[in-house]
């Protein structure tokens, strides 16, 4: 894919296509980190939060937060 630096506020950008990124795995406000790398500019997705709400669709969507959880028995200085 060729591409060209046009001029941005008072920098220089690339627009990428919804499709390009998405093949990248990247989306909309997604950060990376760019760096040199023997001559080459490499962009690399950083680690991004997930919402519970994109946690739970890994699951079906099934939060399954009813009921308590046993954590087992004190093991420092908790008052209970």
């Amino acid at each position: 894919m060729q591409m060209v630096f046009k001029k941005w506020g008072n920098g220089t950008g690339l627009l990428f296509s919804k499709e390009f990124l998405q093949m990248a795995g990247l989306a909309l406000n997604d950060a990376v980190d760019a760096e040199i790398v023997d001559g080459k500019i490499v962009l690399t997705p950083k680690f991004r939060h997930r919402s519970l709400k994109e946690r739970a669709a890994e699951y079906g969507g099934e939060l399954n937060l009813t009921g308590e959880y046993d954590w087992g028995e004190p093991t420092g200085r908790e008052v209970w």
